[in-house]
């Protein structure tokens, strides 16, 4: 029997160590300051990303590997032997899982490649493929893992806080939370994504603290008592305000393990220093 291996892109936000010790590929995403492209989580790590954009004094663009670039690691993948689940990010905010798409289409019709489009982003999908990774690694067989990437994409249950919508705005990928523009004298937008991988606005609260007391009591009514995965992620730089979100959380749910995570410059890209995303996992029963 084939082995399964995980592939992904950058926006996942794994970390490095992470991918080796599971046998992660990636794929990375470009980061564009002006006339300068970096190769996201790859020669433009987060910490980088954050400082430049400050000192850049605009916006950073991004842009989709091209079917090539996945083309190129499915067929080393698959000329090895190995059967390849391929998880994306959000078609909603990129043409990354169509190039991923286009990629297996140009494949041998024998090589064994299953892309899945998240419907999320960052460690929202992130916590997903090294799910999926653990499983293969631990001998699982792509049916159990496909089962599993499924149960955990509807499952998952994700809040993320932005200090300005201006960087969704003028990326475009704003979505329904655009009803929110002009409108935030002091308010906290507290988004998510639905199940089209679209942004939404799921409330707006008068200043962080609301904000967190607000997530945790929707968390906590959600649910109740079963055992979680929590992973909080957070820009490096700006960090006010994780560890009263993470205790607070660990207090209200039945929190089995936590991980803080940094998010990466292409999702830094869009939305803005200062972003705040939580991820929550209810565990296989």
């Amino acid at each position: 029997m084939a082995s399964v291996v995980l592939v992904t892109d950058s926006t996942a936000d794994i970390p490095l160590e992470t991918r080796e010790k599971l046998g992660i590929s990636m794929v990375p995403l470009k980061v564009n300051f002006g006339d300068e492209s970096f190769l996201d989580n790859i020669t433009l790590q987060p910490a980088q990303f954050y400082e430049k954009l400050t000192s850049f004094g605009g916006l950073a663009t991004t842009s989709q590997p091209s079917p090539a670039d996945f083309y190129d690691v499915y067929k080393k993948l698959t000329d090895e032997g190995h059967s390849v689940i391929s998880i994306q990010l959000s078609g909603a905010f990129s043409g990354t899982y169509q190039s991923a798409t286009i990629a297996k289409s140009m494949l041998d019709e024998d090589a064994d490649v299953t892309v899945i489009d998240s419907k999320s982003a960052s460690y929202g999908y992130g916590q997903i493929v090294v799910t999926a990774a653990e499983m293969a690694k631990a001998g699982a067989s792509k049916e159990e893992i496909v089962a599993e990437i499924h149960r955990l994409r509807s499952e998952l249950r994700l809040y993320f806080l932005v200090d300005t919508l201006e960087y969704l705005r003028k990326g475009g990928r704003i979505g329904k939370a655009s009803a929110l523009l002009g409108s935030l004298l002091n308010i906290k937008p507290i988004l998510s994504i639905d199940n089209e991988g679209t942004i939404f606005p799921f409330d707006k609260v008068r200043g962080q603290k609301r904000a967190f007391a607000r997530i945790a009591e929707v968390l906590e009514a959600d649910v109740k008592d079963a055992p979680v995965n929590l992973t909080i992620a957070k820009t490096p730089g700006h960090t006010a305000g994780v560890s009263e979100m993470s205790e607070l959380l660990k207090q209200r749910l039945n929190v089995q393990s936590y991980l803080e995570t940094e998010i990466g410059p292409v999702i830094g890209s869009h939305a803005g220093p200062g972003t705040i995303g939580l991820f929550v996992f209810p565990l296989r029963k």
